[in-house]
Parts: structure tokens; C-alpha cells; sequence
């Protein structure tokens, strides 16, 4: 008997599409479960009565929330084409840009592109975030070096999800001209063929974050 693997998830969400990135890599087959953020279901409360909110990766009855968690867990029960690097120093290197990516990056960019007061100011921290994510990538391909690892999958916000906001807004924050080397990873990380097919409508995302942008007016 196989595993049993299910991922309670929103197509919406790219903290959802990091833990199917991750899959699809280690080439593990799974059921994905469709939750509505407004209607959650009893399996996803019981699962991470914590938190209340997705992903949750179910594993043969056992579940792990967290993206970030998730992440980390996948890596270890399932060796191929590992996602972390091999090297300990390298392993925390990855893991300290992935925390700088959430609790930095996203919360900047985001302010960046929805703040309505003092939006200059927002813009300011948000390039400065990404000129420091910048920085991490070098000369290098992806941040995992030439094949997509930890950093690349979590930085799925800045290079697929951002790029949308921002058109979404009409906010210029990650552009060729202001961060060369960060937008031309974008470009290669969503070109990418795992990563490209499985990627929301861009129109139907714009849809959505629209709707939150109003229920939170």
C-alpha cells in the first residue's frame, strides 16, 4: 500500500501552490482538496485548529500546516530531487531568506501596492526588500543555483503573485529597469515547465484579490 497523501489548499493561494510546487517535483502523487476561505470545512478546522487556515498536508492520517513547515517535511520523507541544499551552512542560508521572503518581502510589497496613505513611503521599503532579496540571486540562475530550490519556491509570491498585484494596481515595483537580476529569475522561474502549467489564470487572480481588497475597505 502506497502513501496516502491529500493537500487541503486554494488555487489562489501561492503558499498552497508552494507545497504542489514541492510535490510535483519529488514526483509524488497527491489529492488536492479545494477550500473556501469563507465556508471552511470541518476537516480543515480539525486538521490545524490553530491557525484555521491552508495549507494543510495530510500524510497517511497525519497532518503538518504551514507552507514553510510543509516544505521541510517533504524534503525529508521523500530524498529525490531534494529541495534544501545538502551542505548544513547552506541549509540555513535558504531557510533565512525563505523567513526573509514572508515576514519581509510580502508584507512590503503588498503595503506597497495596496497603501492608500503614505504609499511613497511603502514603496521605499519594498525596493528596499527586493534589492536585498536582489542580492541573494548574484549571478546565479535561481536562487537554489541552476535548478529550483527552497528560496525559488517560496519566492513564488515575489515572481508570479507580486507581478500580478502590481498590474493589478498599476503599481510599478518589480520591474526590469528597478531590479534586473530579480526580474529576469521571475521570467526563468515561471518558464519553468513544473512550475508554468500549474500556475491560476492571471485574470481570474486579479478577480480575486479584488474581492478581498473590498471586503477589507
Amino acid at each position: 500500500m502506497g502513501d496516502e497523501v491529500k493537500l487541503f489548499g486554494s488555487w489562489a493561494s501561492p503558499f498552497s501552490r508552494r507545497v504542489e510546487i514541492a510535490l510535483k517535483l519529488k514526483g509524488v502523487s497527491y489529492e488536492f482538496i479545494q477550500e473556501d476561505f469563507s465556508n471552511k470545512s470541518p476537516l480543515l478546522l480539525k486538521y490545524n485548529p490553530v491557525h484555521k487556515k491552508v495549507p494543510v498536508l495530510l500524510h497517511n492520517g497525519k497532518p503538518i500546516a504551514e507552507s514553510l513547515v510543509i516544505l521541510e517535511y517533504i524534503d525529508e520523507t521523500w530524498k529525490g530531487n531534494p529541495i534544501y541544499p545538502e551542505d548544513p551552512y547552506e541549509r540555513a542560508v535558504a531557510r533565512f531568506w525563505a523567513k526573509f521572503i514572508d515576514e519581509k518581502c510580502m508584507p512590503a510589497a503588498w503595503k506597497a501596492c495596496t497603501a492608500e496613505e503614505e504609499q511613497e513611503k511603502a514603496m521605499e521599503e519594498a525596493c528596499e526588500c527586493l534589492k536585498t532579496l536582489e542580492g541573494a540571486l548574484k549571478d546565479k540562475k535561481f536562487f537554489g543555483g541552476e535548478t529550483v530550490g527552497l528560496v525559488d519556491i517560496v519566492a513564488n509570491t515575489i515572481g508570479f503573485w507580486l507581478k500580478v498585484i502590481q498590474e493589478m494596481m498599476g503599481v510599478k515595483l518589480l520591474t526590469a529597469e528597478k531590479f534586473p537580476v530579480l526580474f529576469k529569475w521571475s521570467e526563468e522561474y515561471v518558464g519553468c515547465p513544473i512550475i508554468k502549467r500549474d500556475l491560476p489564470p492571471s485574470d481570474e487572480l486579479m478577480v480575486h484579490f479584488r474581492a478581498i481588497l473590498k471586503r477589507a475597505k
